[in-house]
């Protein structure tokens, strides 16, 4: 259909809906965060894994994740 006068482009549809959404008070922001599927990041989080289970701390930083975690029936 790109003769016909109804047709639009991929850029004008992505523009009408970023204003529609502008128009109701909201604006984009873009995060980046880790790969967490490429090898780098399986390399460096089994290096922290493995300095944190030789730590001195370990049984009760663990101890005091699972207190923080356990919100009882409440969550």
């Amino acid at each position: 259909m790109p003769g016909s006068a109804a047709w639009r482009s991929s850029r004008t549809k992505v523009q009408a809906h970023r204003d529609r959404l502008r128009a109701q008070g909201l604006r984009p922001v873009q995060i980046w965060l880790p790969d967490v599927r490429s090898a780098r990041f399986k390399r460096e989080a089994e290096r922290q894994s493995r300095l944190v289970a030789r730590s001195r701390g370990e049984k009760a930083a663990l101890a005091f994740i699972a207190a923080a975690a356990d919100w009882g029936d409440e969550a």
